[in-house]
């Protein structure tokens, strides 16, 4: 890895020559500025105001602009002279607890690499002496025009270092906050932390640039020349939850449970449908008892039309007629009952009639 600055860390007396390097890098997708209409490639150059021509890179230096415009040139011999000992030291100043630095200060990160093979020694030692500690070292430092600074703590078997801004620069967070009161229940408190809990599984390496990974597949359709992959329709409709339902079906949902148990759900609505019979309570009859009173009715309806009247213990040996007959014509015939009125049933009506 290429090196961007060049320096020692001071440590008391005790100087560890090192090299800085960037810990981190991007994975974006890169895009160039084009013309719209005919697609040229769109570049920034620069051009001297004076002389009103592009100027290469090397004749580019840096300037100081005053309030009336007037332009002070500053020269890399210039700022080798500055009267800060940070100017090409990383300079330590404190030993702190890492938790007692507050994340918002962080920073671009660097890994600092020992510069020569007699740096091998100090550094080690510096290094053993954070792990020891158990600490972070806080240490000033020039970089880019500016003082910087930064923390120095133990990644593996290396040194990094971490830009720090300044206390004054981390805004304090006032008004930020909801400004009324709010009352937690103990359920919600309870469901928010088993969420949590849900939610702890998953690794920061298990984690990837989803949206990275998307521009690479329209990029590549478009190179391919294939039709772009389809975007997903947006949901519709959202069902708006109060938050302890909105809790308790998100703490469902990472446990594969489902949406609404069994016993929670509420009982479905039965229409009720008055008898025909006048069954007590306005109830639907049930099936058995449906049955019987159709068998119960068709007797009486076949008595009806002879157009007599029947009392109730003429239906019930009526019934009884009908089911020995009914049983006999079974065992005689196809199983199927008989339409015709047997003798006996005829000399039956007969006798009740007169």
């Amino acid at each position: 890895m290429r090196s961007i600055w060049n320096g020692v860390i001071s440590f008391g007396l005790v100087r560890v020559p090192i090299k800085l390097v960037n810990a981190t890098e991007s994975h974006s997708v890169p895009f160039r500025e084009i013309h719209t209409e005919d697609g040229g490639r769109i570049r920034h150059r620069k051009f001297c105001e004076l002389e009103d021509r592009e100027v290469a890179a090397q004749e580019i230096s840096r300037g100081y602009e005053e309030a009336d415009g007037t332009i002070i040139p500053i020269t890399d011999d210039d700022l080798a002279h500055l009267p800060i000992p940070t100017a090409r030291t990383i300079e330590i100043v404190t030993f702190v607890p890492e938790d007692s630095i507050d994340p918002l200060q962080l920073g671009a990160a660097y890994y600092l690499a020992a510069g020569r093979a007699p740096a091998a020694r100090p550094y080690t030692l510096l290094r053993e002496t954070l792990k020891r500690g158990n600490r972070v070292a806080i240490a000033k430092f020039a970089l880019r025009g500016r003082e910087r600074l930064g923390m120095l703590r133990v990644v593996g078997e290396a040194i990094a270092l971490h830009g720090l801004l300044w206390p004054d620069e981390v805004r304090a967070p006032e008004g930020i906050a909801p400004a009324a009161d709010v009352t937690l229940h103990d359920k919600e408190l309870r469901l928010a932390d088993a969420l949590m809990d849900a939610l702890s599984g998953v690794g920061l390496e298990d984690l990837r640039d989803e949206y990275r990974e998307a521009v690479e597949q329209v990029v590549a359709a478009k190179i391919s020349g294939e039709a772009l992959p389809e975007a997903p329709e947006p949901e519709r409709g959202v069902e708006v939850l109060d938050l302890t339902t909105a809790l308790e079906r998100s703490v469902r949902a990472l446990r594969g449970e489902p949406a609404e148990p069994e016993a929670e759900r509420p009982p479905r609505r039965r229409t009720s449908r008055p008898s025909s019979e006048g069954t007590g309570g306005g109830k639907s009859p049930s099936t058995a008892e449906r049955k019987t009173a159709s068998s119960a009715r068709e007797p009486a309806t076949r008595t009806s039309r002879s157009g007599k009247r029947t009392t109730a213990k003429n239906t019930t040996a009526k019934r009884t007629t009908a089911k020995s007959t009914t049983g006999s014509a079974a065992e005689g015939a196809t199983g199927k009952t008989s339409s015709k009125k047997t003798p006996a049933t005829r000399t039956a009506s007969r006798k009740r009639s007169a």
